[in-house]
């Protein structure tokens, strides 16, 4: 074999050295000797595309993306080897039209990795690829060979053992040898920790329920985004999902997806519905979830939670792709068809009917069999039982009641409401058969109920009928306290909202009134805590409108609404078992420039669960214009700012916005940061420059309105013609003062990074006017074809302080800024310090001339490092019991 393993030259002598190669249905390996655990070098089986002789002895594996020469001990060896070779890369390709929607390849590092990164590892000169794929963990020597799928090794996290050795170091520890890993940084490390000890908790997991589930084909892949080897299902839906998808599922509720671990819980797994998975499979669950899929709705195992969450709510709580059964909208036949289908070993028959409406609790007529779990057991069907015990108190897609009195009978989006006459009175919400009855079906007290949403839809069925003409309807949530959802929906829009305001007013506390003013979306009370009051959480009520969360406390104290596109963080967090789940945000409060914290926390899974995903979805961009992106505290889109600040740290050398960068890496960049760019971080190494800066150019040329805007675009190009240079830059300010505050600040940032650059051009060759031309057709979206564009982007640039009215302070601040880079490329190149340090000054206690100290901050230096450099500088000994605290503070003095 070739000494450095790469690719085969014709021009070239090799130099072979001896190795011990394995095979299996996996992977040819090779290693120093056959006493070694670990290899040197693995290639999948599934990236072979050819393997052929090419004489004395030698055969040529070829993959898609490299050639590896090996020399056998002699030619029969030799045909073995290629026989042996080419007969699992045919298997391979004959799997392949299986899995036409998911990667050619099953080993574990082609699944979505549960943690993947650069890591040292000690005898290693530079660092590796590292990917913690389920129960292994996969060595790569950089980030385009695990592209490639060409690794170095493997390891078997049954026989692993992880521990932290020092703030950044850990030891995977295995009989074979131990592995000495190094992170960049403390928290890094403890991810990484994490994430080994859980592939660690699944490699020990018991996989002989999955093994047997998995005997059927359709269950080898998950049921919703076709990722290889799931070991999640519904117990109830008869899915076999992945782990990204399970926790989707998690998300709708038990009511609707039980979801259990193949591996971790072995109690539920009876032999009964082993059998159920066995026979029904994902096959049989899809022909009647899946039927009618839109390719263009589709997940796949690279989707992101966003696009599964979407997928997984439209599938099993709206049933929006199922197959409706003929007796849909007919409760008396559903119920009864059900009650026969039971008797019989027809599963898909029973599935079908009842997720359609039938109800399992629904009265059979017989007085010796008077449920449909009874008349299954009379009759010996064992599956059928199964399959109704786990739907007991299941509610089926679009919210369908199983009559447990969990939901109203409803389905939402083109799906069957039953008509009921509805009163409020006294404080009760009561639900009447008809307007003649005087005995409710049921109430409602509006003192438990704790959240209204509100939501539009297309069309529905009522038992009357389709709506007229398809006309939109609303429909209103109710959330009680008892963890019960109600469903109410009605024809005219004018009607559900005056319904709604009516139940509002009746369970709004009178300190919260003020609310029930705004048009709101989503309107309930939940605990907070913030500001400085964080011992206890205080009781508060909540309304939603658009992207705007405005908060009414206990006291009657109207707070700054939260502008939620404009949050610089949003995360859920754990609370002690028995509690619900947290959530906490962070936002710049406009307009107090100080910034805040509120932890949201929730007492009810349901009706929190709802606030989440509502809350996520506001805080997210919703659109391609500028004013539906996520934001900065100075109105600037997150994405735009992400870009700016990497290119101008990174990026200011040679070839900036010149060089084009990778297509592919462009476009995938840009759907994350469009999706969400709260949660991107640019690293370098991890992000090239030139991907970086594409990406903010084609952010700006595919913008929905433009920058300019259509309207005002026209006047911007006109004012090119303009002679007198006073008269030009007059124009431009009036024109500035015209656009939306959104983009008349993008605009300012993105002129104030281009003058920044120019006043590099001595070494990147970006001088105003080359700048003109780059970003003149982007921002005017006119492909080159008017030269005005270019014009407008020179004068902006050449007159950035007059136009933009940037004053002596701000100027010096850019300047400062500017020289500071500068000094720091200087510094860099000369090796007298790492790029990324710069000198901080830090007042001890009090700002006073005598307590200033300036330090060296490296890129990689902690707070608590920043602390101890102070105090040692100063000669202070920490006491038993003494704090210290690191604080960083703005530029207006305000901690």
């Amino acid at each position: 074999i070739p000494s450095n393993g790469s690719l085969r030259s014709p021009a070239r002598s090799y130099i072979y050295q001896k190795r011990w190669v394995k095979l299996d249905a996996d992977y040819l390996r090779y290693f120093d000797s056959d006493k070694d655990t670990y290899s040197k070098r693995l290639i999948p089986v599934s990236s072979i595309s050819r393997v052929s002789s090419i004489g004395d002895q030698k055969f040529e594996v070829v993959t898609n993306n490299r050639n590896f020469v090996f020399r056998a001990e002699n030619d029969a060896d030799r045909n073995e080897w290629i026989w042996t070779l080419q007969q699992i890369a045919e298997e391979q390709k004959g799997k392949a039209p299986e899995r036409t929607s998911i990667s050619s390849a099953t080993d574990s590092a082609t699944e979505l990795p549960d943690k993947s990164g650069f890591l040292e590892l000690r005898g290693f000169k530079h660092k590796l690829f590292v990917v913690v794929a389920r129960d292994k963990v996969f060595l790569y020597k950089n980030a385009e060979d695990y592209r490639l799928r060409i690794g170095i090794t493997y390891i078997e996290m049954n026989v692993g053992n992880v521990k932290e050795v020092d703030r950044r170091g850990f030891d995977l520890t295995t009989p074979y040898r131990i592995f000495s890993f190094s992170a960049d940084s403390e928290q890094e490390k403890e991810e990484w920790v994490e994430a080994m000890q859980q592939s660690i908790t699944e490699a020990l997991s018991n996989s002989e329920v999955a093994e047997r589930i998995w005997a059927v084909e359709s269950n080898r892949f998950c049921a919703d985004c076709g990722s290889p080897k799931p070991d999640w299902a519904s117990i109830n839906l008869c899915v076999v999902i992945c782990k990204r998808c399970a926790g989707e599922h998690r998300g709708l509720g038990p009511g609707i997806t039980k979801v259990r671990s193949l591996k971790m819980d072995r109690k539920v797994w009876t032999e009964e519905l082993i059998e159920l998975f066995q026979q029904f499979g994902n096959m049989m669950a899809n022909q009647f979830w899946a039927a009618n899929v839109p390719p263009s709705e589709a997940i796949s195992p690279t989707c992101s939670s966003q696009e599964r969450r979407r997928f997984v709510i439209a599938k099993y709580r709206e049933g929006k792709y199922r197959h409706y059964h003929p007796l849909f909208g007919n409760q008396e036949e559903l119920d009864r068809a059900l009650c026969a289908a039971v008797t019989t070993s027809d599963l898909a028959e029973t599935q079908a009917l009842l997720f359609c409406g039938a109800s399992v609790t629904c009265d059979t007529g017989d007085p010796q069999c008077p449920t449909p779990l009874a008349l299954a057991e009379r009759s010996g069907q064992r599956l059928q039982m199964e399959f109704l015990l786990h739907n007991k108190t299941s509610v089926g897609a679009g919210g369908v009641s199983q009559r447990s009195g969990r939901l109203l009978s409803a389905l939402l989006c083109c799906a069957e409401f039953s008509r009921r006459w509805c009163t409020l009175q006294d404080g009760v919400l009561s639900y009447y058969e008809n307007d003649r009855n005087t005995v409710p079906n049921g109430e409602i007290r509006v003192e438990e109920i704790v959240c209204l949403p509100l939501h539009s839809c297309r069309a529905w069925h009522s038992c009357s009928g389709p709506m007229r003409g398809g006309m939109r309807g609303l429909t209103f949530e109710v959330y009680t306290e008892a963890d019960r959802l109600y469903l109410f929906g009605l024809e005219n829009p004018d009607s559900a909202r005056e319904w709604l305001k009516s139940i509002a007013k009746s369970f709004v506390h009178p300190c919260a009134e003020e609310l029930l003013a705004l048009d709101f979306e989503r309107l309930g009370r939940l605990h907070y805590k913030g500001g400085l009051t964080l011992e206890r959480a205080q009781e508060g009520w909540f309304a939603l409108i658009g992207s705007t969360l405005h908060v009414c406390s206990e006291d009657g104290h109207r707070q700054e609404p939260l502008q939620l596109r404009k949050l610089q963080e949003l995360c859920e967090y754990p609370c002690p078992a028995g509690r619900t789940p947290g959530w906490e945000g962070g936002a710049p409060a406009e307009p107090r420039p100080a910034g805040r914290t509120l932890y949201i926390q929730g007492e009810r899974k349901l009706d929190f669960l709802g606030w989440v995903h509502a809350i996520q979805k506001a805080a997210g961009s919703s659109g391609d214009t500028l004013s539906e992106q996520q934001m900065t505290e100075s109105d600037v889109p997150l994405l735009v700012d992400r870009c700016i600040d990497y290119i101008t740290q990174y990026g200011m050398g040679q070839g900036i916005y010149r060089k084009s960068g990778q297509n592919s890496k462009t476009t995938s960049l840009l759907e994350v940061l469009q999706r969400d760019a709260r949660r991107v971080r640019l690293k370098e190494g991890e992000h090239q420059v030139d991907d970086v800066a594409n990406t903010l150019k084609r952010f700006f040329r595919d913008l929905g309105d433009g920058l300019f805007t259509r309207r005002w675009a026209p006047d911007w190009l006109w004012a090119t013609a303009l002679e007198d240079e006073e008269a030009k830059v007059g124009e431009y300010r009036q024109l500035l003062a015209a656009l939306p505050p959104v983009n008349r600040a993008t605009l300012k940032a993105l002129i104030n990074h281009l003058f920044r650059v120019q006043c590099f051009s001595g070494e990147n060759q970006m001088n105003t006017h080359n700048l003109a031309i780059v970003f003149g057709p982007t921002l005017f979206q006119t492909d080159g074809k008017d030269y005005k564009a270019g014009r407008v982007v020179e004068d902006l640039i050449s007159h950035y302080v007059e136009i933009f009215n940037v004053n002596d302070q701000e100027m010096k601040k850019q300047q400062d800024e500017i020289t500071a880079i500068m000094k720091m490329r200087e510094a860099s190149s000369s090796g007298t310090q790492q790029a990324g340090d710069f000198i901080c000054t830090v007042y001890l206690e009090e700002k006073k001339t005598e307590t200033e100290q300036h330090v060296k901050v490296s890129a990689t230096m902690t707070a608590e490092e920043l602390t101890f450099e102070i105090l040692d500088r100063r000669k202070i000994v920490m006491k038993e019991k003494d704090y210290w605290s690191c604080f960083e503070v703005n530029e207006r003095e305000e901690a």
